[in-house]
């Protein structure tokens, strides 16, 4: 694909869901088919989806997107992948890839595209996305994006969050405004659903790829 083309087709204006999650989640987890199930559903909404194109759950939700959607022509399956020493190779369910070689570059061009984020559970790479987004979101850097939690690993971790950051005032309640936990792919959908709606009937949406000060002519440069 030419390369021009594809970067004016990632940065058209469309709603589009990132997801992130382990690469290391097998097809018979119940995690994957969950992922799978969501990016289907989101498919069949013509919404967008942006993975880091690998395996695991991100071959989960390119894979459901792919054999989800009515059409190619008006929603993508986007993969940003990143070059490491134990090579992740991209998956085989993407209409558009790109590699980066640092994690800066590859996080910020997920804001850049993102207006709603689903946090599977995963390792040190998925708590680095969902904590970057999560910062930006409360500096204002991007919009009040809503980061979905899907997982029961997520129930755990904010109890943790309001017994010692927030308890000691290193965060405000207003901060976890815009966490939601979701119980199964279902649950994530609904929340999905009613956020594209707002953005399809004209609601004063706040768009990343506006607000995110990066040079969108270019996949690295931010």
């Amino acid at each position: 694909m030419d390369q021009n083309k594809t970067d004016i087709e990632v940065y058209e204006k469309h709603f589009r869901v990132a997801i992130f999650g382990s690469a290391r989640i097998r097809e018979y987890d119940p995690i994957y088919q969950e992922i799978y199930k969501l990016a289907h559903m989101i498919a069949l909404e013509n919404i967008d989806v942006v993975t880091g194109g690998g395996p695991g759950i991100m071959k989960a939700a390119n894979k459901g997107h792919i054999d989800g959607r009515k059409t190619c022509d008006k929603t993508k399956s986007i993969g940003l992948n990143i070059r490491i020493p134990r090579e992740q190779k991209p998956n085989r369910h993407l209409d558009i890839k790109k590699e980066f070689h640092h994690f800066s570059g590859r996080l910020d061009t997920f804001m850049v595209l993102s207006d709603v984020v689903v946090v599977a559970p995963g390792g040190v790479g998925t708590l680095l996305e969902f904590v970057y987004t999560w910062q930006l979101v409360q500096v204002k850097q991007i919009c009040n994006i809503p980061i979905i939690l899907l997982g029961d690993i997520w129930a755990e971790f904010l109890k943790w969050v309001e017994k010692y950051p927030l308890n000691q005032k290193y965060l405000e309640k207003k901060d976890l405004n815009n966490i939601f936990l979701a119980k199964d792919s279902l649950d994530a959908f609904r929340i999905i659903k009613r956020f594209h709606e707002g953005y399809e009937q004209g609601d004063d949406i706040c768009l990343n790829f506006k607000k995110y000060k990066c040079d969108l002519q270019k996949w690295d440069i931010c």
